[in-house]
């Protein structure tokens, strides 16, 4: 069993704490971002375009359609944040590295970041669509067929168990300074007699 190198856990801790005060301390300008984002990205789809995200003061996002009926106050929302959190563990990742303030570590990382928050309107999306296919009622029912139902059913929470952590994990392998990686232990060389 490989020893613990107690420096790079103590870095990637420190990191994680990092990425979680980033992400606690942004969320509510993140979160108009990405809402931002993702209204855009589903209106280019509609037709006509519908949909509206609105940002309420509770960290939570309104999702509002303009053929829905004004007459009926209550609107589904969504916390953006929950689906944003990987953040830290992305900059845990980048932290644990033997050269955490190298160039190419740095800029691996701003690059991450940035490809991270283009997956973040996408999981926007995908939110969005699970409430419109299934948690609508009969409109649901009317306007989507089971398969579509099926499909961003799967595809919401797929995003939330599984890509939310692989998607962070994948970047920092990608971006990740190859210079810092651990050397493979050198194998023993058994004596002759």
């Amino acid at each position: 069993m490989p020893r613990i190198d107690w420096r790079v856990a103590l870095k990637g801790f420190a990191g994680f704490l990092v990425g979680l005060a980033i992400w606690a301390f942004l969320t509510p300008m993140y979160d108009r971002l990405i809402a931002a984002s993702a209204e855009k990205v589903m209106r280019a789809f509609e037709s006509p375009p519908v949909t509206e995200l609105r940002p309420k003061e509770d960290n939570y996002v309104t999702v509002d359609r303009a053929d829905f009926d004004r007459r009926s106050t209550q609107r589904p929302a969504i916390p953006i944040r929950d689906l944003t959190f990987n953040i830290a563990l992305l900059t845990a990742l980048f932290a644990a590295s033997k050269r955490m303030f190298s160039d190419r570590n740095m800029g691996g990382f701003v690059l991450a970041v940035v490809c991270l928050a283009v997956t973040h309107v996408f999981g926007t999306v995908a939110e969005v669509m699970s409430i419109y296919v299934a948690k609508l009622g009969m409109w649901s029912t009317v306007h989507y067929t089971d398969f579509e139902r099926n499909v961003w059913g799967v595809i919401n929470h797929f995003y939330r168990l599984v890509l939310m952590y692989a998607i962070a994990f994948a970047l920092w392998w990608i971006f990740r300074d190859p210079g810092t990686a651990s050397p493979a232990p050198a194998a023993k060389k058994k004596k002759r007699r």
